[in-house]
């Protein structure tokens, strides 16, 4: 796993056999992050990534500019792994919260910029998830949602999407 772009551009992040995860690709990455850098601003954002897995989107965002990353995560394994790479990377903007995602969101008192959700791909509740965000107080009036997903779940009937993209089997959809 490696960051594709920004400050950090290059840096290898080494993994752990241990974890079970499905890292975002780097041509996922490269896609997503040329779609943020043409149409929305993201550097001096406040993001929060939900499911954040490997914290690989937060290292990305942090690597192009991002204010504050707030990373919630809650395997112990892979929140310890997270922090782990930010002490050796040096980044002290990414928070790490280990907790479940839906509980987060229903205690959650920040405004965010971009919202990143990286759910697994067979979560029961994953239909719900725009909803779930989108009528809380957590998007800032221009924020954005970003829901990465399988081709399996199909978006295009909520009444607040605003852009579908694929990169082989990664998807992603936008919502405001």
């Amino acid at each position: 796993m490696r960051i594709i772009g920004g400050t950090y551009k290059g840096k290898t992040i080494a993994g752990n056999t241990r974890l079970l995860l499905r890292p975002t690709t780097d041509f996922a990455k490269e896609g997503l992050f040329n779609i943020l850098s043409g149409r929305y601003e993201t550097v001096a954002s406040d993001v929060l990534d939900l499911f954040s897995g490997t914290g690989s989107i937060s290292y990305e965002f942090v690597s192009r500019g991002a204010k504050s990353v707030h990373a919630v995560e809650i395997n112990p394994q892979h929140a310890g792994f997270i922090r782990q790479t930010l002490r050796k990377m040096k980044i002290d903007n990414i928070r790490v919260i280990r907790d479940d995602a839906f509980h987060f969101l229903n205690i959650c008192k920040v405004t965010y910029d971009v919202i990143f959700a990286d759910p697994p791909y067979d979560m029961a509740k994953l239909s719900s998830l725009p909803d779930e965000i989108l009528n809380r107080p957590l998007l800032n009036d221009h924020g954005i949602l970003i829901i990465e997903h399988s081709r399996r779940t199909d978006f295009s009937s909520h009444q607040r999407l605003i852009m579908h993209r694929h990169y082989g089997n990664v998807h992603f959809s936008f919502f405001r």
